[in-house]
């Protein structure tokens, strides 16, 4: 059985030819549009690894210090966990729009609320709803209680990860006060604040 030899100089420039070819053929974020002459590059400012094609000189990808390499570049879940009225409009920027309230907001038409889905399960309590009365004096403790309640409900949090993984997600409330609801402290424990 004869061996065939391939020059490798042309070998690489066939998949240099290639992948000039295909970049505009598949989305940016398409695993396929990474070649294996990728290399990972990591920019300390914005902790994002972009893929650059390998350069002579270039120094080696940098590890994050925790004996992996780096992942890819992904939009920090900040980015895509919003909190939003029901009473406002929806905008394209909302992604994925999730109701958190055990009750549908007043005077809120489904049609037009434009919601992806109801969570009622992870809406606070009626009793722990009625008891807060949105007063700003008993804030600390609600959200106390209120992320002992959400931890009862681990399928509903995971569910909410995924989704904010995936893209940007909107927890709509319809509490009037924009600093102290449900949404505040769900999108905190979502995130890892509290």
């Amino acid at each position: 059985m004869t061996r065939r030899l391939r020059d490798p100089d042309a070998s690489k420039a066939l998949d240099r030819q290639l992948d000039i070819e295909l970049q505009d053929t598949f989305p940016a974020s398409d695993p396929l549009k990474i070649t294996r002459f990728a290399v990972p590059v990591y920019e300390p400012h914005s902790r994002k690894v972009r893929l650059t094609p390998p350069l002579k000189g270039r120094p080696p990808a940098r590890s994050n210090g925790k004996g992996r390499g780096l992942t890819m570049s992904r939009k920090s879940t900040a980015d895509r966990v919003r909190i939003k009225r029901a009473y406002e409009p929806p905008t394209s920027e909302d992604g994925t729009r999730v109701l958190i309230d055990r009750l549908w907001p007043r005077g809120v038409m489904k049609a037009n609320a434009a919601i992806d889905e109801w969570m009622k399960a992870i809406a606070p309590s009626t009793e722990l709803r009625k008891w807060f009365g949105h007063s700003p004096e008993r804030w600390p403790e609600f959200r106390r209680r209120y992320r002992s309640e959400i931890r009862q409900h681990p399928a509903e949090l995971q569910r909410l990860r995924e989704l904010a993984q995936d893209g940007p997600i909107t927890l709509v409330y319809a509490a009037h006060d924009d600093a102290h609801n449900d949404a505040v402290v769900l999108r905190d424990l979502l995130l890892k604040r509290s």
